[in-house]
């Protein structure tokens, strides 16, 4: 398990650390992206990829299924139908998110939800942690019993009462609803782009995170109506459209991969972390919050993409070909949290 690997890892930092007789010198963050190898790192599904298309660029949100069925599912549906083609950014609250829909007010103005969309959905805070992969970090958590990742994306866990949720971290997407619990449908969607609201968790349906693009977002103008909404239509961000990946032609898809959570080498980055042992830092924290745990993600490297677009050889035999492991140089991975 992480934990276990973790753990351990904690203790190999604890025998090099400021007190002890030092051995070999732990890898930067850097050091250890650069040695990792193509079993590393994990391909996003296509039907879990949202492409937002702004005029700026693009931003790429993977979502969460395993914790958010019924709203990936509408939200598959709202975008296979264009529902968000030339709507726009409606609020940049300081400090909070950034959110997007429907601007109109009353529900007879508002653009219907199209072929597939449902009106109305459960809320979906939290979910059966039995049976949920969940790669545990070792330290304290204030909103949680047990904190770490599960299928990529962070999340809080209570095994006493049986649950696990996705935590509002940096860059967490989330369903925006009324009072109700179950009043959202995956109409409205926001970005953290502060600090992480933890104080959110298991109150709000979270529907993935975003993978990259999160620089466009962040640096919207606020808003200045309340909560940060745009008072004025010319403030708002006009949005192209957000597309399913699975819906893009594959030469204009982008080709991202994202580190797994369920490695040593993860567990590694994990402590070169919580112990900083750059030359500019004097002292060890020997902790890290869950939402500053970096979760990298890299262009596809050349070899891995140039061998997914082969086609497939003709074969009598019915047995199929071994697929062999690609991979090589790529760009400098980068990360969408801080």
């Amino acid at each position: 398990m992480l934990c276990a690997a973790l753990l351990a890892a904690a203790t190999t930092a604890h025998a090099v650390g400021e007190d002890a007789t030092p051995g070999a010198k732990p890898r930067s963050m850097q050091e250890i992206l650069d040695a990792s190898q193509p079993a590393d790192w994990r391909t996003p599904d296509n039907k879990n990829l949202l492409y937002l298309d702004l005029d700026s660029g693009r931003v790429l949100i993977e979502l969460a299924p395993a914790f958010a069925p019924a709203h990936v599912g509408n939200i598959r549906a709202l975008a296979k139908t264009g529902y968000w083609n030339g709507m726009s950014i409606n609020r940049s609250q300081d400090n909070f998110v950034v959110q997007w829909g429907d601007p109109a007010q009353d529900d007879k103005d508002r653009k219907p939800l199209g072929r597939g969309a449902k009106a109305k959905l459960p809320a979906e805070f939290a979910r059966k942690a039995k049976g949920l992969a969940f790669d545990r970090l070792p330290d304290m958590d204030g909103w949680a019993p047990e904190v770490g990742f599960s299928t990529g994306f962070p999340a809080g866990r209570d095994p006493a009462a049986d649950t696990a949720w996705m935590a509002h971290c940096y860059g967490a997407v989330g369903a925006g609803r009324d009072v109700a619990a179950d009043s959202s449908n995956g109409t409205e969607l926001y970005v953290v782009t502060g600090q992480s609201p933890r104080q959110l968790d298991r109150n709000i349906t979270v529907v993935g995170r975003v993978l990259q693009g999160m620089e466009l977002l962040s640096v919207l103008p606020r808003g200045t109506g309340p909560l940060g909404f745009y008072e004025q239509p010319a403030q708002r961000t006009p949005i192209r459209s957000i597309k399913l990946a699975s819906e893009v032609p594959k030469k204009e898809r982008v080709g991202i991969e994202v580190l797994r959570t369920d490695t040593p080498l993860f567990a590694e980055l994990v402590e070169a972390r919580r112990n900083r042992r750059d030359e500019w830092y004097k002292h060890m924290a020997g902790h890290i919050d869950l939402c500053n745990v970096p979760l990298p993600t890299r262009a596809t490297p050349p070899k891995a993409a140039a061998e997914k677009a082969k086609p497939k050889p003709k074969s009598k035999s019915k047995a199929k070909p071994k697929a062999k492991a690609q991979g090589g140089p790529a760009k400098p991975a980068t990360t969408s949290q801080r």
